[in-house]
């Protein structure tokens, strides 16, 4: 009799443990809105339970999809001392199986600084993929006026069935992409047979999740408004500091920022500039076809042209490295045969003037007939 008790009590013990086990398993998610709440279900009258916040993990019990709204709901579990359960939408929520698939594709960037910044104009959905063909590649829908860095770029061509996800509207005046053109209007341009896209790095503070790809046209550039009024005929398409050093300035930038959000202190900068004249859209297409220093006289309070290359076919990534007034930048420059890096030094000359040079033979451009 004794075993037979003990036989069970060892069962119960073990089912206990199997169902912990189990709960062990559940799915973990992230907030990702702003604020959200979890409520007592998923009708319209119930009740709110408890406020969460961007960040915010909560276990995953259950989820279901409201007949008349079709929303789907998730059954949450709070992780705070008093954990709480209830209902929350699902669009609030992002798996953590999700945030780890975005943390592969930014370790692909792991070593390459930011190229560019941007925001969006209006809220799109963050993919794994530039591909707007389908809805299974969708990572989150990020809000309007979310800021990013972006990491790269790339055309696909463009969908053949018209049904897609994203808006077709163009960029805001004043904005740009690379390989578009603001000149002339909408109805004369022919239609594109290709789409940009950008790869973009995402802060804590706007996502859990670090990377993902937008759709360009819901994409405006935020030039820094120091250099940004140095455009002439072509597009700027990425950007880095050169002088000083990167951390530093990048840390003094976000507390100088002016009203439009862009990096406001001045400094000497090199830019790729990207011409729609020269190299038309296209899949196989350059990332940009000019380099472009821009020196600061920090006495006179000026900007001033320190360098500017011939046409090239150029590739990203831009790479700046070292510190001090002494630097040198790596770009991907294609000639006859294979992209290959080039290697540009710059450094104070003893006028106090900013001078590159490169430490190797640049590439000619291959121009179209």
């Amino acid at each position: 009799m004794k075993s037979i008790k003990f036989v069970s009590a060892f069962l119960l013990l073990f089912i206990s443990c199997a169902c912990t086990t189990l709960a062990g398993k559940e799915e973990v998610g992230a907030v990702i809105a702003r604020r959200a709440q979890v409520r007592s279900s998923s009708a319209v009258v119930a009740a709110d339970l408890k406020e969460v916040v961007r960040g915010d993990e909560l276990d995953i019990l259950d989820s279901v999809t409201v007949p008349d709204t079709g929303e789907r709901w998730l059954h949450v579990r709070t992780r705070d001392a008093e954990p709480v359960e209830g209902w929350i939408e699902a669009r609030n929520v992002i798996s953590h199986e999700m945030i780890e698939r975005s943390r592969r594709l930014a370790r692909e960037d792991g070593d390459i600084p930011p190229q560019a910044s941007g925001q969006l104009r209006a809220s799109t959905n963050i993919r794994f993929s530039p591909d707007r063909n389908g809805n299974d590649n969708i990572l989150f829908k990020l809000e309007s006026g979310s800021r990013f860095d972006i990491m790269g770029w790339k055309r696909v061509p463009r969908p053949k069935s018209s049904d897609t996800t994203e808006s077709d509207d163009v960029p805001k005046s004043g904005t740009a992409q690379p390989g578009s053109s603001r000149r002339g209007k909408k109805e004369e341009e022919p239609e594109d047979t290709d789409e940009l896209w950008y790869k973009v790095r995402l802060p804590p503070s706007v996502s859990p999740a670090p990377a993902g790809w937008v759709f360009g046209k819901q994409v405006e550039l935020t030039v820094p408004s120091d250099i940004i009024f140095y455009r002439t005929g072509r597009e700027f398409v990425a950007w880095q500091r050169l002088g000083d050093d990167e951390a530093a300035a990048r840390q003094s930038d976000a507390k100088d920022k002016d009203a439009a959000g862009k990096e406001a202190r001045p400094g000497s900068w090199v830019i790729l500039e990207k011409s729609s004249v020269n190299n038309p859209a296209g899949t196989d297409t350059s990332d940009f076809d000019r380099i472009y220093v821009l020196g600061y006289d920090k006495d006179r309070q000026e900007h001033y042209t320190a360098y500017r290359s011939p046409d090239v076919n150029g590739f990203l990534p831009l790479r700046v490295e070292g510190k001090g007034d002494t630097k040198t930048f790596t770009v991907r420059v294609q000639g006859a045969g294979d992209p290959q890096d080039v290697k540009f030094k710059t450094y104070i000359n003893e006028r106090g003037l900013l001078k590159v040079e490169a430490l190797g033979e640049i590439p000619k451009a291959n121009k179209a007939k």
